[in-house]
């Protein structure tokens, strides 16, 4: 249905895809695969019509094709949902799904009933129920990413394109969203699905193409290969264990931050943890669990009906993330995009935020010289790969934005860190080196909080474990009990259990 053959594509004098070629059958789902900075979400664009292609050439259903733009590809019958999603918060979903092709009567005014009636037949194509008469902006994030989708389908789209719509779901919002990717299937639509969750890739995808550096590598059905030949495919080399070796335990170590109480609501649980110099805490629960919300609690960014801590053996209260960045706590925000980073900025910006007091030369001037050399020295540390200091955030891969976000913390000499999911939307390969770093850090003495809801991480990463359940800490797990099984368990039946 979907044919792309020696596709090139060069911004100025760099060439950043070098005759990529991608065939999608009708009724497959076709995983599209590659490192973050693979050309994955460039190949993508030319498909759309959002690029063009510099060379090479596109056929859908036998025609060759050359789309000037987004609508002639939508003519064409190619729909995407992009990971960052396309709605307006202050619509509702019918509004959404129609927006700038509203349905109008004979006597050109909006037909609000026919367009409902139409977002509605969709929706329950989709085997989906949710309120249409809200602003999207109220909507769950998985909510939103279904009318994502049914505003793709609103256009009558028979090739529908994916990228990462599972990052920010529930794994029962991603089962959903399986079924409803399966019955698309059942229905002729041809779907390219990225993803980074290799496991999602073997669960619901019938073929594969890889790209790596801008190159074609292979592609074949998903029985013929295995996870490790997969990750080889994708960063042309194996990569043996993605997690580094745990240091030995040291339950002598000195606790550099003790929360005696915290509690998010008046009548909830009350929690008490501790993180000792050296490890890696692991957060771990459910969606919406209070792991987030306690972390930021603790630093004063999340209303809390009580909370007393002590950092390095003193009472303290942290009334802002400002009073945490001058006690030495960072914190990696789970959108590293919108929380993180100002994509529009540089990288030595966005490493100098909140620290221009280092650089100051006199009363009311920056030694520039000495800020570069400094965001040189962070980037080289943790291996950030771009054109150079001044490049634009918003060119790097996923993992490099990762990346800064951690220069811009050893740059402040940092303590304690808090990741909140410090790989989603990263690559195998990048998610190696976060996890290096993270190892690197502590192994200097100092501490790390991670928040994820990736099971895998939280087993291969934490030293030890709180588990979360409904807005508490239920349990702390250390040693052998960290595994999965034990860990869901606490999770789900909120069964209390410390072994620390």
């Amino acid at each position: 249905m979907l044919e792309l053959n020696g596709i090139k594509k060069s911004f100025g004098r760099i060439e950043v895809l070098h005759g990529v070629d991608l065939h999608v059958k009708a009724g497959e789902i076709h995983a599209l695969l590659g490192e973050n900075g693979a050309g994955k979400s460039t190949l993508m664009k030319i498909v759309c019509g959002i690029f063009g292609p510099s060379e090479g050439t596109i056929s859908v259903d036998g025609k060759p094709c050359r789309f000037a733009n987004y609508d002639e590809a939508i003519e064409a019958g190619i729909g995407i949902v992009f990971q960052e999603f396309s709605l307006i918060p202050y619509l509702t979903a019918v509004e959404n799904m129609f927006l700038a092709r509203e349905i109008s009567n004979r006597f050109g005014l909006l037909d609000r009933k026919a367009m409902r009636r139409r977002a509605e037949e969709i929706l329950q194509q989709l085997d989906v129920d949710l309120p249409l008469d809200v602003p999207v902006g109220r909507l769950s994030v998985a909510e939103q990413q279904f009318v994502e989708i049914a505003k793709a389908l609103s256009l009558n789209a028979r090739i529908l394109v994916l990228d990462e719509p599972t990052a920010t779901l529930t794994p029962s919002e991603v089962e959903h969203l399986f079924k409803v990717m399966r019955e698309l299937r059942n229905q002729g639509v041809a779907i390219v699905f990225i993803s980074h969750h290799l496991e999602e890739i073997f669960e619901i995808c019938d073929r594969i193409t890889v790209l790596r550096d801008g190159e074609f590598v292979a592609s074949c059905p998903v029985a013929d290969v295995d996870n490790d030949r997969l990750v080889e495919m994708m960063v042309g080399r194996r990569i043996e264990n993605s997690f580094p070796p745990k240091p030995e335990p040291r339950p002598n170590a000195a606790i550099c931050l003790e929360v005696k109480e915290i509690q998010l609501r008046k009548g909830g649980p009350v929690s008490t943890f501790a993180l000792r110099e050296g490890e890696i805490l692991g957060f771990a629960g459910l969606v919406g669990s209070g792991r987030t919300e306690t972390a930021l609690a603790m630093l004063g960014a999340y209303p809390a009906t009580r909370c007393k801590l002590q950092i390095d053996g003193i009472e303290t209260r942290l009334s802002s993330p400002a009073d945490g960045l001058a006690r030495g706590i960072g914190l990696l925000p789970e959108s590293r995009k919108t929380e993180g980073l100002i994509t529009s900025f540089s990288i030595v910006q966005n490493v100098s935020l909140n620290n221009y007091g280092k650089y100051r030369a006199a009363r009311f001037f920056i030694d520039m010289n000495k800020e570069l050399a400094c965001t040189q020295t962070a980037m080289e540390q943790v291996q950030v790969k771009a054109q150079g200091a001044h490049a634009r955030v918003d060119t790097l891969s996923g993992g490099n934005q990762q990346k800064v976000v951690i220069a811009r913390w050893l740059n402040h000499d940092m303590k304690i860190l808090i990741f909140d999911e410090p790989t989603r939307g990263i690559d195998v390969g990048a998610k190696a080196e976060i996890y290096q770093l993270m190892r690197e850090f502590t192994a200097q003495g100092h501490a790390i909080i991670m928040i994820s809801s990736e099971l895998p991480e939280v087993v291969g990463m934490s030293d030890r474990v709180c588990v979360f359940r409904q807005g508490g800490i239920v349990a702390t797990v250390a040693g052998k009990s960290i595994n999965s099984e034990e860990i869901m368990s606490h999770a789900t039946t909120g069964r209390v259990l410390n072994v620390a």
